[in-house]
């Protein structure tokens, strides 16, 4: 990304927050340069409830799991029924090279995986009080209501017929998107505005 979309995109978590002050293009990107590479990352080693074989898969690819607050427990791996009811699918936030993806592995195989979203880890820091910033992607597994309460208080596009979870993927404090499988694909439904 050019120097000025990533300043655009930085302004405006700043103003945001109530900086008004951007000195320099390079500036901002150094500062969140820094802040990127503070932001805690777990090892699939530090969630004992994943089963082996997907703690395998992920130390393979080089995984790290991104954390919104490390004074929390360890967040942003999920069960639920994702892909189809009564299936039991974990999905985990995976971040390799600060860029991270959604990986759903259908029925606890990681054979049968799924990537979904990818997002730079850059993208997802906002302001967390003063000058700090935070890192503030989070995904949680969200039900029927959660859908149709969300479409119907915001609209956008019509949900299908809902028999299984969906993946809410948040910008914490900002808004969220749902992402529902539905005949074979991923499709994007109205969160939190």
């Amino acid at each position: 990304m050019r120097c000025y979309h990533r300043a655009a995109l930085i302004a405006l978590v700043f103003l945001t927050a109530g900086i008004h002050h951007v000195k320099s293009c390079q500036q901002v990107i150094e500062r969140v340069k820094q802040a990127d590479l503070q932001v805690t990352r777990l090892p699939p080693s530090a969630f004992p409830a994943l089963p082996a074989k997907i703690r395998r898969e992920l130390e393979r690819r080089g995984c790290t799991v991104p954390q919104v607050s490390p004074d929390k427990k360890p967040q942003n791996v999920i069960r639920g029924e994702f892909t189809s009811k009564g299936r039991a699918d974990w999905a985990v936030l995976c971040s390799v090279n600060r860029v991270s993806t959604i990986l759903i592995f259908r029925n606890a195989s990681a054979r049968e995986l799924l990537e979904l979203a990818p997002q730079s880890d850059a993208d997802n820091l906002q302001s967390g009080g003063g000058t700090a910033m935070e890192y503030s992607r989070a995904i949680s597994p969200i039900g029927r209501e959660y859908i149709l309460q969300h479409y119907r208080a915001y609209g956008g596009p019509e949900p299908p017929a809902i028999d299984h979870q969906g993946i809410n993927d948040a910008f914490v404090g900002k808004g969220s998107v749902v992402h529902y499988f539905y005949a074979g694909k991923w499709r994007d439904l109205t969160g939190a505005d």
